[in-house]
């Protein structure tokens, strides 16, 4: 019993303590506030009184100004002086009344560094946002194209060659613009293909076709070659031929190439001049060409040596005189076209000849082999 008597003793000496600190706390925050309210009401009173002295002031001021005006004799000086005394004293108050307001603290300036971060973390997000929106949008696909430079190609076709598909995006065709234009040579009428955009959808699909060297003739049906050695596979319409044309009567996909390359490294006059090339071959040349030129004049010449010979045709064509043949398959030289009817006519009256001279022996033979088959016959039945 006697402990806890002790613990509450102690715990009373305690309180007592704190309740004193907390009564001199009290005590101090009461004089402090009877000291704010005393020196507030100090300066209320001050300010009444310079309100009052004021007023007092100008009220002089202005019977002064009254007696200045009855009684002219006084200096303005004075006035003045008055004045600018009043005038300062009324500045010096409102500075007064100014630094009694407390001032608002200035806000503080975000670093450049700060703003040049968050700009460069939020643009490209914004960014990524807004094309992913856009994406997603039938808009992402909308695409307006239009094909120029064709004249026998089908616009349908050269998209079709482009591979490109409704759905595809215009974002993908406007950056992969070369791999499309690329795809559309697959066309064997096209020979370059250019993509150009115009915003906000539109593409513009340039091409430029393969030139139409000739004509390979197969009955009556023309089928173009390209420069670039291809034969099409589609006749022509005859209606659509031009006046004069070049005519190939073979389209062997080889010789074809060959005779356009070569074609390709001689003079427009004379290619202008041609009329027809056909197969010639002779015993001493295979791939002989019997080149048919539009004033009937004829050229021989071999395939492989075409770009070589052919322009020679050109510094003999002034030395003829009447329709010739130019033979190139060794060396150079020409000959009428007369003489060659003559030649040919000898040479077939000579072909004719052995011809006839083979049928004769021929029949001979045959009389004899016939004759020998009926002696035996007739020996045979006469021993019997």
């Amino acid at each position: 019993m006697s402990k806890d008597k002790k613990k509450e003793s102690n715990q009373k000496q305690e309180l007592s303590e704190w309740q004193k600190r907390n009564q001199e706390y009290l005590k101090k925050k009461a004089e402090e506030e009877a000291a704010l309210a005393e020196e507030k009401e100090k300066e209320k009173q001050a300010r009444k009184e310079a309100n009052s002295k004021l007023l007092e002031e100008s009220k002089k001021s202005s019977s002064e100004s009254d007696e200045e005006a009855s009684s002219p004799s006084k200096e303005p000086s004075e006035k003045e002086e008055k004045s600018q005394k009043d005038a300062h004293k009324v500045k010096e108050e409102k500075e007064k009344k100014k630094k009694e307001k407390p001032e608002k603290p200035a806000k503080p300036k975000i670093a450049p560094v700060h703003i040049w971060r968050a700009v460069s973390i939020l643009v490209p997000s914004v960014l990524v946002l807004l094309l992913s929106v856009y994406l997603l949008t039938p808009f992402s696909t909308i695409k307006n194209i239009e094909v120029k430079g064709n004249s026998n190609t089908q616009v349908d076709d050269i998209k079709q060659a482009s591979g490109i598909q409704d759905s595809d995006y215009t974002l993908a065709l406007l950056l992969d613009k070369e791999t499309y234009a690329e795809r559309i040579k697959s066309n064997h009428w096209i020979e370059s293909a250019k993509i150009d955009y115009q915003f906000p959808t539109n593409f513009t699909i340039e091409v430029k076709e393969f030139d139409i060297v000739g004509y390979y003739v197969s009955g009556e049906e023309h089928y173009p070659i390209l420069s670039s050695g291809t034969v099409e596979s589609t006749p022509i319409d005859r209606l659509n031929l031009p006046e004069t044309y070049l005519t190939v009567t073979f389209n062997d996909e080889q010789q074809v190439k060959e005779l356009i390359k070569g074609l390709s490294t001689i003079s427009e006059d004379i290619k202008s001049q041609i009329q027809k090339i056909e197969l010639a071959p002779s015993k001493a040349t295979a791939d002989l060409l019997k080149i048919t030129m539009l004033d009937t004049d004829e050229i021989l010449v071999p395939l492989s040596e075409l770009s070589k010979k052919l322009p020679y045709y050109s510094k003999i064509k002034p030395q003829l005189s009447e329709p010739s043949v130019v033979d190139m398959e060794a060396g150079v030289y020409s000959y009428t076209i007369a003489d060659k009817l003559i030649e040919e006519a000898e040479e077939k009256a000579k072909q004719e000849a052995k011809e006839a001279e083979k049928k004769k022996q021929e029949e001979e033979k045959k009389k004899q082999e016939e004759q020998g088959n009926q002696s035996q016959t007739s020996q045979q039945s006469q021993s019997r």
